[in-house]
């Protein structure tokens, strides 16, 4: 984030025609609100089962939940926060902390995905394999 605010500076200091494309911004805009979105329905409806650490141990409440949000992909709450992450460097026409923004994130659920994804497949067997064939990741180039 520091890096985007100096980024932000730097550019409307020494460039400020970067700044001043409105539907750049708004497109950015829209992709904040559809993120935080995607990832509050995925809050939602996941209920008691979203957490932001990955459960190791399977708990009697915890169901597999393809319902809702879940149905057209596995993890919406990642794929919201990949969109409104990079949705808010777009918003701010910060090109640089875009493309950052983007690898970070990609990168960091490329490592978490999986890791979450083998609990899964702990906790429900077939049922989350056969989940797992209908729905995307929900996260670019991450299967």
């Amino acid at each position: 984030m520091i890096c985007s605010l100096l980024e932000y500076i730097v550019e409307i200091y020494f460039f400020p025609g970067l700044k001043e494309h409105w539907w750049i911004s708004n497109v950015g805009l829209v992709l904040v609100v559809i993120g935080e979105i995607i990832r509050k329905l995925a809050i939602v409806t996941a209920g008691r089962a979203f957490t932001h650490l990955i459960k190791r141990y399977h708990e009697d409440h915890h169901k597999l939940v393809t319902h809702g949000v879940y149905r057209y992909t596995r993890h919406p709450g990642y794929c919201g926060f990949f969109i409104w992450s990079v949705g808010t460097q777009i918003m701010l026409c910060n090109p640089l902390s875009t493309l950052a923004f983007a690898v970070v994130v990609l990168r960091f659920f490329q490592q978490r995905i999986p890791y979450e994804e083998y609990f899964l497949q702990q906790f429900f067997g077939s049922e989350y394999e056969d989940y797992s064939r209908r729905t995307s990741s929900g996260i670019p180039f991450l299967k």
